[in-house]
């Protein structure tokens, strides 16, 4: 874990690619897209198995590691319509009844909006963002707020680092601006998108079950 100051206030970045809130003692996640590859299996696509059961396993290792009393999903939670099936909500049933008594709220996505709100059972508050918790603004698009911090997911960021001669890795990243903090794309089965990066901004790459601040030198624009 890594505890950083962005715009004043401190949190903590994880490696199991969530942000830990102290003040609030709020663990956030964005992008987490349960169900994801059960999805593209039912379209024909042979895609690895497994995802689902390595995304729970990770949350309940972030939510272990920072005794969090509160988690909040910065949308798409479950990938589409398809990933309801009896595999994956049998998963999510027993994932939750192991974390019963955890307050959970959903910020709705892009995804969220096609696959449709969790099951009732599950017990997650369902909401539109943005949603206020403490200094910060959170949210699922990555949108400047006039007032206010504002941490989002939606574009699972990533960054490409340079070594000697055309050695490159693509790792996924926390990518701060001046107004808004992305965090990376959670799920298991999620690629990443390399963001342009602008003066001021910092990064955070993920490697080596470790959290890393990428100095501006070794930091890649492009993917090669």
């Amino acid at each position: 874990m890594l505890r950083v100051d962005i715009a004043g206030v401190s949190l903590t970045l994880l490696p199991q690619r969530a942000a830990f809130l102290p003040d609030s003692a709020t663990l956030l996640v964005a992008d987490v897209h349960v169900g994801k590859a059960a999805s593209f299996r039912g379209l024909g696509v042979p895609v690895p198995s497994g995802t689902t059961a390595q995304t729970l396993d990770r949350l309940s290792q972030a939510l272990q590691a920072t005794a969090a009393r509160r988690l909040v999903v910065l949308g798409d939670f479950l990938h589409s319509a398809r990933s309801r099936g009896a595999d994956t909500l049998a998963a999510l049933a027993q994932w939750r009844e192991d974390h019963a008594a955890l307050p959970i709220t959903l910020l709705r996505g892009n995804h969220d909006q096609r696959a449709g709100d969790p099951p009732a059972s599950l017990g997650i508050e369902v909401c539109d963002g943005p949603l206020a918790c403490g200094p910060w603004l959170l949210a699922h698009e990555p949108q400047p707020h006039e007032t206010a911090y504002v941490l989002a997911g939606h574009v699972h960021p990533g960054v490409v680092m340079g070594g000697r001669g055309f050695d490159r890795v693509r790792l996924p990243c926390f990518h701060f601006g001046v107004r808004v903090g992305v965090l990376p794309a959670f799920g298991a089965f999620t690629g990443t998108h390399v963001l342009p990066r602008e003066p001021g901004d910092r990064v955070f790459a993920i490697a080596d079950d470790a959290v890393h601040e990428v100095p501006q030198r070794q930091h890649v624009d492009f993917a090669r």
